[in-house]
């Protein structure tokens, strides 16, 4: 397989090619070097798929019809992700209603040409150029975004974090429907509260709907709103969530508990932004931005015909799926910290000090709860240390100590510990600074030195420091800013 190239820009560009005939990724395999991009082949629709989901590309190339189905009826999942690529379907006979369910998914082109294989070359270099031109004009907004919402308590410098702070700032920027997926306690409110703040309609109200706690028997009332008279004791009319959330948000919390016949009374408002208030025969219209969320899995409700099909292609136009905690457990040191200076803040507590084999144990425990259930056991151990300046693993819950031990039974007595089990030596002496801060301190002067050097060796190329030093650019300028160094 190719290997990726740089373009004169210092931009990497990766385009896949998806198709059972090997001719068009042929071709581009013989230009890529000279235009700066690695080629990619997928024979197939789901090995396509599979491709996308393992790796970030710029340009997806596909046929449209392909051995295990039509590309055009797929857009949606090859542009459910932070900064999709740009997608050109080719075809040489080409179909209507393929084209049209194509261009309104919002591919960047829809090529007919008896031999496409001809004119590919001259296309890609034009979408290269677009995409160029586009990323570098997203870079300063997104990163001003990012660096906003890392202040705002979406915390972490893990990759699975920082890809969804930068694919909420793309959100932000757009009006579309956004559905946040994510297992209980991974902050999917969090997440629309941000998108929320950081769009155009920031200034306009976000109304938060619980579809789980909405009574089977009243959630047309409290959606739709109702008109004087519309059932006994209605005396007078009252709008509904829908239309109190006109010129801002409207996030559906839980949206797998809506009921099926709300559901489609509900497509129709996403369709329209119209609808008719119980015992209304006039409609009325809200201009609302559409976040849901869910800790479900709505593709297999709908295959089970308990979530509308329809519904859900509506809902996914942007699709933020957040990670559970234990698949960026390198975050739960600096969550752990962020959230024991804010409740010491807010009860005017001393901050405690973390024990080495505290922080053991919340780096070793599976958290099922997510950063929810971290947040909650910090809290408790707080309180629980009472007149101790530190907490110790014996203030943890019973069930966390359990189960690292058994985890740790399991592997004959050892862990993959980054903490050393000895207790905190500046427990009885307060004089004395931790291990952790010692250690904090050796790290941010080597941190320091080396943003210095790099930056120095790049002559200040943004890029090239990024790719050097395997950061983020969201990363990398929050180092910058906090050892105050000037690019």
């Amino acid at each position: 397989m190719p290997q990726k190239k740089t373009n004169q820009s210092g931009q990497d560009y990766a385009v896949l090619v998806i198709d059972s005939n090997r001719n068009i990724f042929d071709v581009l395999c013989q230009c890529a070097s000279e235009h700066g991009f690695s080629a990619h082949h997928a024979p197939t629709l789901r090995d396509g798929l599979n491709h996308k989901r393992e790796e970030s590309y710029d340009i997806i190339l596909t046929r449209d019809l392909l051995p295990d189905g039509n590309a055009c009826f797929s857009i949606n999942e090859l542009l459910t992700e932070f900064n999709s690529p740009e997608i050109i379907v080719y075809t040489t006979a080409g179909h209507a209603e393929h084209a049209e369910h194509a261009l309104k998914c919002g591919v960047w082109d829809y090529i007919i040409d008896p031999a496409p294989e001809n004119i590919i070359t001259d296309l890609l270099k034009r979408a290269l150029r677009y995409r160029q031109s586009k990323i570098r004009k997203q870079e300063g907004e997104d990163q001003e975004i990012s660096l906003e919402l890392s202040s705002q308590g979406i915390i972490g410098s893990s990759r699975a974090i920082q890809n969804c702070i930068n694919m909420t700032a793309k959100i932000s920027q757009s009006d579309a429907n956004v559905l946040i997926s994510g297992e209980s306690g991974t902050g999917k409110e969090l997440f629309a509260q941000a998108i929320h703040d950081f769009s155009s309609r920031s200034k306009n109200p976000l109304i938060v709907v619980d579809c789980a706690a909405l009574p089977s028997t009243l959630v047309a009332r409290i959606l739709f709103g109702h008109t004087r008279g519309s059932f006994t004791g209605a005396d007078k009319a009252q709008p509904g969530l829908i239309k109190q959330a006109d010129g801002g948000t409207l996030f559906l919390d839980e949206i797998g508990e809506m009921p099926l016949e709300i559901q489609k009374k509900f497509l129709r408002v996403i369709q329209e932004r119209k609808y008719r208030p119980v015992g209304s025969h006039i409609e009325v219209k809200s201009n609302f931005r559409l976040i849901a969320a869910t800790n479900r899995d709505l593709h297999r409700m709908a295959k089970e015909e308990t979530f509308r099909e329809d519904l859900l292609y509506r809902l996914k136009t942007f699709h933020l799926e957040l990670p559970p905690l234990r698949q960026r457990s390198a975050d739960i040191m600096e969550l752990a910290y962020y959230c024991r200076d804010n409740y010491c803040r807010r009860n005017r507590l001393k901050k405690k000090k973390f024990s080495s084999d505290y922080l053991m144990m919340l780096t070793q425990y599976e958290w099922p709860g997510n950063v929810r259930e971290l947040f909650q056991t910090i809290e408790r151990s707080i309180a629980d240390a009472h007149d101790s300046t530190v907490c110790y693993s014996k203030h943890l819950p019973v069930n966390i100590r359990l189960q690292v031990t058994k985890k740790k039974l399991a592997n004959g007595g050892q862990l993959e510990e980054k903490f050393s089990q000895t207790d905190d030596p500046g427990a009885d002496l307060s004089t004395l600074p931790t291990i952790k801060e010692i250690r904090d301190r050796a790290i941010e002067a080597e941190e320091k030195k080396y943003l210095a050097k790099l930056l120095s060796l790049a002559a200040g190329d943004i890029q090239q420091c990024c790719t050097t030093a395997g950061l983020s650019r969201s990363r990398f300028y929050d180092l910058l800013k906090k050892y105050n160094i000037s690019r």
